[in-house]
């Protein structure tokens, strides 16, 4: 049966100058002062109830309850406070999602002290750990988290620890002192915590997460508890089936991020579930891990970025108990970060057809960091991918003429108040009337009937028109080829700009081209690349694309594909794992050039 959804309504207000301010007639519920109350709920509510969840080394499943998560809460706060931590000296945490980084950031958050998780590929993938130096020298940290002290020693030996506390759950660091998260757990508590937690209301700082940005360094961005708390009520207006029961997740999304550490998290500490930490991930060598994982629990709500649910269908396909299993206590399947390719949209619904007699509802959501990042999200049913829903209750959305394009800008609680020791960036961040400027775009999903959702449309800067004057969607591009052609493509970076057609820089789907070139998967990539039959596949998918999207602003004349991977350092892929438009093609103009050249290696799509 379909969830239990908030009606579909939206108030419309149109403005002079051809925009629109989208509301929710449903007025934002109150919400709590800081999102520690609710551990706090939990633990008295359901103390026995498993908050968070993670293999052990030895395979096995190690359970934290609600109880036990506030006691170690409250032991490590304490510790923070006593180890040079404050609410201007953040703690900061190199490692990836774990029951320690969760504690520790909810001991932060607890005492008024803010979080600042940062993406381990910058400590674990830089090579040159320029980033990394950035943010630690912006955000002066008082103590520092790295789970394994050996494994992070390179990046911990570039950094500066004069004054900071680390602390390490395993390994030696080469050359810094570190105490043990074991030691610090065994810290008592004092009246001070209390005192601390008293004074935390909806205005403390509680994270600042820093975003990728599609050039230069990583911006900190300030999220206060009302952000987080305000988030979760609107959450929980739009889809109301997640207060019927506790929901369980399993999930690897990055708490460094604002999807997996507010959204995800956030919802399950809102609602007393549970959270198994997947610790696989939609990345060769990796995935084998999530799959095992969903062997063995059953979510109500799965979340994932498109690239997952590429890596998951093919298991589901060929294993009828694993499929049966994940649907067997599923609400909903839930996409963001980037576009659906609709194929897959129709796979997940035949599966679910095939495991339930009926469609799980498949839903998504728009939003960033700046809002917490819940700003619009379906709570009805759709038909297919790119529907991002209306606007969640308490959050205005403005939809502003720009460049040809509807440019979205946001207001309401939810919404940052700016940028960490960046006044100027703040300052540029918002219109006079006080939105937020997103710099994404949307269009109506039916123009005569604006309940049926926005569209997603793209940036309004990566957009870009060929000589014959006309403008390229590049988010429709995009996916209309990675639709296209998903076993040989896993994504694509759109060119075209000033030139007479529309080319794409290829990132290859390497198990799907070792598959269609008959060729073991270790088989050298140019050689792969290269085959007969994949040239011919792509040719053909390609140029079905074509004839269905035969304009010259949506049609693909010609493709290279990437034989080096993409650079984290550079900006070219983020650590969710989506591609940055931007960044690629100002790191890889030479390619670009290449591409509309008459170089061997470029494949001509025929119509």
């Amino acid at each position: 049966m379909t969830p239990d959804f908030a009606p579909a309504v939206v108030d419309v207000e149109h403005l002079e100058n051809g925009g629109f301010i989208l509301r929710s007639p449903a007025q934002l519920e109150p919400y709590a002062p800081n999102i520690c109350s609710h551990l706090i709920e939990w633990a008295e509510k359901s103390p026995q109830t498993t908050f968070l969840a993670e293999r052990s080394a030895a395979g096995d499943w190690r359970h934290l309850t609600y109880s036990e998560a506030l006691l170690s809460t409250r032991s490590l706060a304490q510790a923070l406070l006593a180890h040079g931590a404050t609410k201007d000296r953040p703690l900061m945490i190199l490692s990836g999602n774990s029951i320690e980084s969760g504690l520790l950031q909810l001991a932060a958050m607890f005492v008024g002290i803010p979080v600042s998780p940062i993406s381990p590929a910058y400590s674990l993938v830089s090579r040159d750990f320029g980033k990394l130096k950035f943010v630690y020298d912006l955000v002066r940290p008082g103590l520092v988290f790295a789970a394994d002290g050996e494994l992070f020693s390179d990046a911990l030996a570039a950094l500066d620890f004069a004054g900071v506390t680390l602390v390490v759950k395993d390994g030696t660091p080469a050359g810094v002192d570190a105490l043990t998260i074991e030691n610090i757990l065994a810290t008592k508590p004092t009246p001070d915590v209390d005192a601390a937690y008293a004074r935390v209301d909806a205005d403390t700082v509680a994270k600042i997460l820093f975003t990728s940005g599609s050039t230069g360094m990583p911006k900190g961005v300030i999220n206060t508890q009302r952000m987080m708390c305000s988030n979760q009520q609107a959450l929980a207006q739009i889809w109301p089936f997640i207060t019927r029961r506790p929901p369980v997740l399993v999930d690897w999304l990055p708490w460094n991020h604002t999807f997996g550490g507010n959204h995800n998290f956030n919802l399950i500490l809102r609602h007393g579930g549970t959270l198994y930490i997947d610790a696989g991930k939609p990345a060769p060598g990796m995935f084998d891990a999530t799959v095992n994982n969903l062997r063995d629990i059953a979510p109500t709500a799965y979340f994932n970025v498109p690239r997952g649910f590429q890596m998951l269908a093919p298991y589901l396909e060929q294993d009828a108990a694993l499929r049966d299993h994940f649907f067997s206590n599923l609400d909903t399947i839930f996409y963001a970060a980037a576009a659906l390719p609709q194929d897959l949209w129709v796979r997940f619904e035949q599966l679910s057809m095939a495991a339930l007699g009926r469609k799980v509802a498949m839903t998504s959501a728009w939003g960033l960091t700046e809002s917490a990042p819940l700003a619009a999200g379906v709570h009805f049913p759709i038909a297919r991918a790119g529907v991002i829903g209306l606007p969640v209750p308490g959050t205005e959305l403005k939809l502003l003429p720009n460049a040809g394009k509807l440019e979205m800008r946001l207001r309401g609680p939810n919404i940052t108040p700016g940028y960490f020791k960046r006044d100027d960036l703040t300052a540029e961040a918002f219109d006079e009337e006080g939105f937020y400027i997103t710099g994404d775009a949307a269009k109506f999903a039916d123009a005569d009937d604006p309940a049926k959702g926005i569209l997603f449309d793209g940036r309004v800067a990566e957009d870009f028109k060929l000589l014959t004057g006309s403008w390229v969607n590049t988010g429709m591009v995009r996916v209309g080829a990675v639709s296209a052609c998903t076993e040989l493509i896993q994504d694509a970076v759109v060119t075209g700009h000033d030139r007479d057609h529309i080319g794409l820089l290829i990132i290859p789907n390497l198990a799907g081209v070792a598959n269609v070139a008959g060729e073991e998967p270790d088989t050298p990539l140019p050689e792969l690349l290269c085959h007969e039959k994949v040239r011919q596949k792509l040719c053909a998918d390609l140029a079905s694309y074509n004839a269905a999207n035969p304009a010259s602003s949506t049609r693909v004349a010609r493709v290279l594909f990437l034989l080096e991977p993409l650079d984290t350092d550079a900006g070219e892929i983020t650590d969710k794992g989506y591609v940055n438009q931007r960044a690629v093609l100002e790191q890889r103009h030479e390619l670009v050039l290449q591409l509309y050249s008459e170089n061997r290696d470029i494949i001509l799509i025929d119509d």
